[in-house]
């Protein structure tokens, strides 16, 4: 009997890569809003759609359940995952202390001619907010935030951070469109590079984290919720409230 060849290591690289490249895929679909949220996954349009059997489909929908991004329900299929605003604001507590490490790690490493690069994002940024383009400013967005965590080189800060962040997306697409953050998220961005540009970490770290906390106060009136950093009211005895 014939001894089954071994496959060459491209073939290798190749079959095994595949599912990588769907699970990105997928992913950005998610995040651009393509596969709505809570929407039903459809394998065999997706096996069409990369040309491939379900085997990849289902592999790379296993490693996006694993972050976070969708839900597989027995005997239902697989759904877009859904989160609830109390989940996305406590994401937004945990994503303050990241950002503020990354931002410390940032100005320590960055060279001048990537802040350079970050500073031509910023302008493509502000370009997109002038004419509204929503879609466009996130993309950048998440390119910005990406070089950033490049940058600190840290892939445990990597791993964690990047699960977060696809959890939130459509959060924060909500609250770029209705809750004021494309008038001054490019500002802001501005800022973050200006304090990495000092080489201060403390500064660029309280930049991050700034920018950070006022993403989830526009969630918040996205959302119409309170401010998460307006001081609490106290009730007092005639009725009346004290701040």
């Amino acid at each position: 009997m014939s001894k089954k060849p071994t496959p060459s290591p491209l073939a290798f690289l190749q079959s095994s890569s595949l599912p990588m490249v769907i699970q990105e895929e997928i992913a950005r679909m998610v995040m651009t809003g393509e596969l709505p949220l809570g929407s039903r996954v459809n394998e065999s349009e997706l096996a069409t759609r990369f040309n491939t059997s379900r085997g990849p489909i289902r592999e790379a929908l296993r490693a996006l359940e694993e972050v976070g991004l969708v839900r597989n329900e027995k005997n239902r299929g697989v759904f877009v995952r859904e989160i609830s605003f109390e989940e996305a604001d406590e994401i937004y507590e945990l994503r303050e202390a990241l950002e503020e490490v990354i931002g410390r790690r940032v100005a320590l490493a960055m060279k001048p001619d990537a802040v350079d690069r970050l500073r031509a994002m910023v302008d493509a940024m502000r370009g997109a907010a002038q004419v509204k383009d929503v879609e466009q400013y996130a993309q950048l967005n998440l390119q910005f935030h990406d070089t950033l965590l490049e940058t600190a080189a840290s892939q445990k800060l990597t791993d964690t951070y990047k699960r977060l962040v696809k959890e939130l997306h459509l959060f924060r697409m909500r609250a770029l469109d209705s809750g004021g953050g494309l008038e001054v998220s490019s500002d802001e961005h501005s800022a973050i590079v200006e304090a990495i540009a000092s080489g201060d970490p403390a500064k660029a770290g309280a930049a991050l984290r700034r920018h950070v906390a006022g993403s989830r106060a526009r969630m918040h009136k996205a959302y119409g919720r309170p401010d998460p950093e307006a001081p609490a009211t106290v009730s007092t005895p005639n009725g009346g409230n004290a701040s």
